[in-house]
């Protein structure tokens, strides 16, 4: 297995971020443990330089002419391994190397083939938060595929959200000459089975896909079943009126208003469907919620109808819990998935230099073979990055201590995607693995 080749630079004018950029990819491509000969390229950009996006893509395509797709967008903040950049000028972008049939860059002007002669497995996906429904096309992109489980997020920017597709596969007949660059709909990367293994393990081709969801949120009440409820407002649980239950969980009273909406304010509500989530419950160990859990904010109180309003419309027989999102809950949580995914790759018995590569401190380690990683994607909320976790870079830092150095780029997103639901304040990380 060849690690990915990756590169991050900040600069105020955008060809100087390219140029180095270009240059520490060229630098990684010339040795021996990275990949020499990529084929797909995962492109992010900070809104600083939305106004030059298809510069950018027409620059950095041309000097790298072996690349023959391109995907990506745009997001307030992008991340690489042990660095994030927010509200700076900054580009970062990783290589891959894949084979042909295994993957497809998809977007409004290169739609994804029919089944008969494409069969997607999973799929990177890129998304414009202002697109009419685009809760349900995530929804049915990912019944498109084989395992039902799709990744990515919301372009998120404080001018256009734009998003990078260009497809080596050429575009639908009748839509025109496109540049790489579009607004609106979805966009990204479809990966065959022989690239991709169910959500997410190790492949069973070449190279694997695996992925964890980081919801970053704690409990603080049992789990209740919806039994009443109307549009978003939940009127009942476990047959009990939803505000009390709620006051007494939270234990705060209306009569005292100051500390009632104090207390609301931190609280959310985790919901998930008995009928679809795992037979292991709602909270798949202590203190912590599965990615089949979707957490949506409070957002009013319904004296009048005892009830409370949340930013969903619910369904009666849902599970849902309170909880509180803090920076302790989410460091815990992105922990977690890191470990969970290092061991699961490690193998049991490994040789002297396998175990110096992933016993490595900080100061000496570098990308290695040996982590079972060629590269990494990550994706986390705009509302989280370092501030949330303490410091600038911080969530990055957290994630190359707990996984280990490897190649990563990534985005900080309006919305998160994972399996076939849109999530918020979550990190979602995607490793791309070696199945042998």
């Amino acid at each position: 297995m060849k690690l990915f080749p990756y590169a991050h630079a900040t600069h105020p004018q955008w060809p100087m971020a390219a140029a180095l950029v270009l240059a520490q990819l060229r630098a990684h491509m010339s040795l021996p443990g990275y990949a020499s000969a990529p084929t797909l390229a995962l492109l992010y950009i900070t809104d600083h330089f939305a106004a030059s996006a298809q510069e950018i893509l027409d620059h950095l395509s041309a000097e790298m002419p072996e690349v023959t797709d391109w995907s990506g967008t745009v997001g307030v903040g992008i991340a690489s391994n042990n660095v994030e950049y927010f509200d700076e000028p900054a580009l970062a972008v990783m290589l891959c190397e894949l084979p042909a049939a295994q993957y497809r860059v998809f977007s409004g002007v290169s739609p994804l083939p029919a089944a008969s002669r494409f069969k997607a497995h999973t799929a990177l996906v890129h998304a414009d938060a202002s697109t009419p429904d685009v809760a349900e096309l995530i929804q049915e992109m990912a019944e498109r595929t084989d395992s039902g489980y799709v990744f990515g997020g919301l372009a998120s920017s404080r001018s256009n959200a734009l998003q990078f597709a260009l497809s080596g596969n050429g575009n639908l007949r009748g839509q025109g000459a496109a540049g790489g660059v579009f607004s609106g709909g979805l966009s990204g990367v479809a990966f065959a089975r022989s690239a991709a293994a169910g959500p997410l393990g190790a492949g069973s081709g070449s190279l694997g896909l695996m992925s964890r969801v980081t919801q970053g949120c704690q409990p603080v009440s049992a789990n209740y079943q919806i039994t009443a409820c109307e549009g978003n407002v939940i009127t009942g649980l476990n047959g009990q009126p939803a505000l009390e239950v709620m006051l007494g969980d939270l234990d705060i009273s209306l009569d005292n208003p100051k500390e009632a909406i104090d207390k609301v304010r931190r609280t959310l509500v985790g919901l998930s469907d008995d009928t679809k989530r795992p037979a292991d419950g709602l909270i798949r160990r202590a203190g912590q919620f599965g990615a089949d859990v979707l957490v949506r904010h409070l957002i009013g109180l319904d004296p009048s109808r005892k009830g409370i309003a949340i930013a969903h419309v619910p369904e009666v027989g849902m599970t849902l819990a309170f909880c509180e999102r803090h920076a302790a809950a989410a460091r815990a949580d992105l922990i977690r998935i890191c470990a969970e995914i290092r061991e699961e790759l490690e193998p049991q018995e490994v040789s002297a230099e396998v175990a110096q590569a992933l016993g490595a401190s900080l100061a000496e380690s570098a990308p290695h073979p040996a982590r079972g990683i060629a590269g990494a994607l990550y994706v986390s909320c705009a509302g989280r990055g370092g501030p949330h976790f303490g410091g600038p870079s911080a969530e990055l830092q957290i994630i190359r201590r707990a996984l280990g150095d490897v190649p990563l780029v990534g985005f900080f997103a309006g919305g998160e995607i994972a399996r076939n639901h849109l999530y918020g304040y979550t990190g979602v990380l995607t490793v791309f693995t070696a199945s042998d």
